[in-house]
């Protein structure tokens, strides 16, 4: 079984933040798969189903960012994996708009909820894809920032990259990670 998790903060003052990336890849993901993400759980709200044949979860913590591991802690305890049978997606301020990278490991780069996800495992060999939302160009804090949302000139990058995550998804489903990082990196 395949555990794929998006990161970003509940509640709808968030929904459209740079934060939320994760979400919406895995609300991209839902509509693919036809999976419902509809099963609202204490710390997650997630769906069941099969991609290429293969059971698979899909999830959005309802745990703040900084929490995440929270959430994780659930899931692995709900739904157990292997490590490398889990996939988290969020955002990264040091990729530019729109760049993704997927790793099969590493670690959290500052990224406080993948920082209480690598705590709560014990491990930094999370795979993971990292969608990019640009770095503040102005004297905006970080906090405003993530917790801002794309502009004009940046929503459409956003639109197509969360398509590529998704289809990246799925070629990790079907091919593996090692054949997504070599197409999609």
């Amino acid at each position: 079984m395949k555990l794929i998790v998006g990161l970003g903060n509940p509640g709808q003052k968030y929904a459209n933040s740079r934060h939320n990336v994760g979400f919406e890849c895995i609300d991209a993901i839902s509509r693919y798969t036809g999976i419902a993400i509809s099963d609202r759980r204490q710390l997650a709200v997630l769906g069941q189903g099969s991609l290429d044949g293969k059971e698979v979860v899909l999830a959005k913590p309802r745990t703040f960012m900084n929490h995440s591991g929270e959430a994780f802690s659930y899931l692995m305890s709900r739904f157990p994996s292997a490590l490398d049978d889990l996939l988290v997606i969020y955002d990264d301020m040091d990729l530019s708009v729109g760049e993704m990278r997927i790793r099969p490991s590493g670690s959290a780069g500052g990224h406080r909820g993948m920082e209480s996800i690598i705590e709560t495992l014990k491990s930094h060999d999370v795979p993971r894809i990292r969608v990019g939302i640009g770095h503040p160009q102005s004297e905006i804090s970080t906090i405003a920032f993530v917790l801002g949302a794309f502009n004009a000139q940046e929503n459409p990058i956003i639109k197509e990259t969360v398509v590529s995550v998704q289809t990246a998804v799925a070629g990790i489903i079907e091919r593996g990670l090692n054949w997504a990082m070599n197409q999609y990196n």
